[in-house]
């Protein structure tokens, strides 16, 4: 008879640690970023939804430049919602994960014509582009709302607590429903969106996923996976099957003017509603070979051979773009990047292709 598997939870105590120590190290040590509002006032839902839509899948750093530039160009929900798809798309560009930036301009025109953010979590999950995870985000620190956004901070955090220790992705349920019990505590539910927040920065400064800083923990005595030496390894993580590979070819033609031709991608599916270069010959001309960039998608790795040619003019109506600040995705500015440098190490800058 095979020996019964142990339990994946194993909880330090009998209740959630104190959310007041975490709250208490949050008011001292609170990152300072520019989204969240400043200890006292009250944080705009434009913001909150903003910076949360940006963050999926993408590090802070990443998101500061970008979401100055929007706040800049839109600086109300309104705004965003009158500009057009390919404007907000093109302002997106370098960010990744294009879909994104689809909704987010449905999403905004929904909201205008709601007049405003809805205040509950049914009116949030019923916007296009936001889930569960942004509705409870927005919700809690926009709207005080007793939820918890449990996001990859949030996972880490409380997978260590309660030392569980069966493996992502399949253990998503256990770790969340650990988490949510965080919630439990009047001084969690009092002040959801610091508590929320308070969670994401000792996860992204604290609880980070190689060597945690377990000895300035404020949660420290109340972590079962500290306790039992083994927060390092928490949350396993099944090994990912490898990504699919994938080839195609970019075509790059150049003006007189170093202007380069561009197309607009279909809206939907691979880099939806994007500029990129065609991958088919748009002239009759002769091209050069440029080498070969690679990139990682989620799902797949690609290796794009890029073409390289120059025109005297491009095509009347074509779409195109200065080469240098062409507003077009990571991909496609590699390709660019790779065209740009076959020219000029083709005669030391002559233009003739």
């Amino acid at each position: 008879m095979p020996a019964a598997q142990s339990a994946p939870v194993a909880h330090a105590s009998s209740s959630p640690p104190p959310a007041r120590k975490l709250l208490s190290w949050y008011h001292r040590h609170r990152r300072h970023l520019p989204w969240r509002s400043a200890p006292g006032e009250h944080a705009d839902p434009y913001h909150v939804w903003l910076s949360e839509i940006m963050l999926q899948q993408t590090v802070v750093a990443t998101v500061r430049p970008y979401y100055a530039r929007f706040l800049e160009t839109y600086p109300t929900v309104q705004d965003l919602a009158a500009a057009s798809v390919e404007e907000v798309c093109a302002l997106w560009a370098g960010l990744g994960y294009y879909a994104r930036a689809r909704n987010l301009h449905k999403c905004a025109v929904a909201v205008a014509e709601l007049g405003e953010f809805p205040d509950c979590i049914e009116g949030l999950r019923a916007l296009p582009g936001v889930g569960p995870y942004t509705a409870n985000a927005i919700g809690a620190i926009a709207f005080n709302l007793p939820v918890l956004p449990v996001d990859g901070n949030i996972e880490r955090v409380a997978a260590r607590l309660f030392a569980i220790t069966a493996p992502l992705p399949g253990s998503k349920k256990t770790i969340a429903t650990a988490a949510e019990a965080l919630m439990r505590d009047q001084a969690a539910r009092q002040a959801p969106g610091d508590f929320a927040q308070a969670l994401f920065d000792l996860g992204a400064t604290i609880c980070t996923p190689k060597s945690p800083a377990c000895a300035i923990c404020p949660w420290r005595e109340h972590c079962a996976a500290h306790a039992q030496g083994i927060a390092p390894s928490l949350p396993a993580k099944a090994k990912k099957p490898e990504r699919p590979r994938r080839e195609g070819i970019a075509y790059m033609l150049l003006d007189a003017q170093d202007n380069v031709l561009l197309l607009r991608r279909p809206p939907s599916g691979l880099l939806g509603g994007m500029l990129a270069l065609p991958d088919t010959p748009p002239v009759k001309t002769r091209w050069r070979d440029a080498g070969a960039i690679e990139h990682i998608f989620t799902h797949f790795a690609l290796t794009l051979s890029v073409k390289v040619a120059r025109v005297p003019a491009l095509p009347a109506g074509a779409l195109h773009a200065p080469v240098g600040t062409a507003p077009v995705p990571s991909v496609m500015r590699k390709a660019l990047d790779a065209g740009c440098l076959a020219l000029n190490h083709a005669g030391n800058g002559n233009r003739s292709a």
